[in-house]
């Protein structure tokens, strides 16, 4: 029965209103405190970067109060020089906070190199499929007196004979030395 009439006295009223009200304050100065601390409403453009070098990416990021992170260097796109920018996220002209960092894609030196398959003593028809397949351009075909016709004896790449397993850049044309059929 005390319990009872305590619950429903002044002073436990009071204490529960005054613990409403200095939670609710509690509540109204976290909610400034996190909007001062995440720069509420408080944006930056994303500058394009595009086709930049990484210096002057620097300077404009730098400027801006962004950081940045490279992602990838390994898609070569002949549209842009060397060791610039290719692609970015967050894309040109979207809205983020400071310091927010933007990945970035270079654009290699070239392509990157690839490894050439043995494609010696197999068909003309073969050796392209596979040489294509891997990323590699058939260049001149030229015939040598051989038994096999249409078979490749030799693979060359800027007039210099190659040997299977060299690694390449990609997009590299080889030139096939083929037989004619003839003894």
């Amino acid at each position: 029965m005390n319990f009872i009439k305590f619950i429903f006295s002044r002073v436990f009223i009071k204490q529960i209103f005054l613990a409403i009200i200095i939670f609710i304050l509690l509540c109204i100065a976290i909610l400034g405190a996190i909007s001062y601390f995440t720069n509420h409403n408080q944006y930056i453009k994303v500058p394009n970067l595009e086709s930049l070098s990484i210096d002057a990416m620097k300077t404009i990021l730098d400027q801006s109060n962004l950081r940045y992170e490279v992602l990838d260097s390994a898609k070569y796109n002949s549209n842009y020089p060397p060791l610039s920018v290719i692609e970015q996220i967050p894309k040109f002209n979207d809205l983020v906070k400071e310091n927010r960092k933007i990945y970035i894609t270079l654009n290699p030196i070239g392509y990157r190199k690839l490894s050439v398959p043995n494609v010696i003593q197999i068909t003309k028809r073969n050796a392209e499929t596979r040489l294509k397949a891997v990323g590699f351009f058939i260049g001149n075909k030229t015939y040598r007196n051989n038994i096999g016709k249409d078979m490749v004896l030799e693979l060359k790449y800027r007039g210099k004979k190659i040997e299977p397993g060299i690694l390449l850049p990609k997009n590299s044309s080889i030139d096939l030395i083929l037989g004619n059929g003839k003894k």
